[in-house]
């Protein structure tokens, strides 16, 4: 499995954090490092790329420092989960936030978007 490192977008201000995983494949399992945003609790996400056959990425939380990891539900209730390019809102304040590509081929390549929001 291989951490990807997200970097901050341009654009970014105190009141904004636009947040960008690139490259994520299936060849390796790829998850995002962990991204602890506190002030910005109002978060979407977007997927971009190639999903290959099967490929899918989820949103994960954690609220007990990296150890364990729950799956991120929208406002309706579902698991975040993205087999298309697509956004979601993201329903959960949590500690930190990261996504994981849980299926794909050798041509999947997905670009992970998170804007999170002060609500200050």
């Amino acid at each position: 499995m291989a951490t990807r490192t997200a970097s901050v977008v341009s654009g970014s201000d105190a009141h904004a954090r636009n947040m960008l995983w690139e490259a994520l494949t299936d060849t390796t399992s790829d998850v995002g490092n962990d991204v602890e945003l506190p002030d910005h609790p109002d978060m979407s996400v977007q997927v971009i790329g190639t999903f290959g056959v099967g490929g899918t990425v989820i949103m994960e939380g954690s609220n007990d420092g990296g150890t364990t990891y729950f799956a991120l539900v929208d406002p309706q209730g579902n698991a975040i989960s993205f087999t298309a390019a697509g956004g979601e809102q993201i329903a959960e304040a949590v500690k930190a936030i990261r996504p994981r590509v849980t299926g794909g081929d050798v041509t999947t390549d997905l670009d992970v978007y998170l804007y999170a929001r002060s609500n200050r």
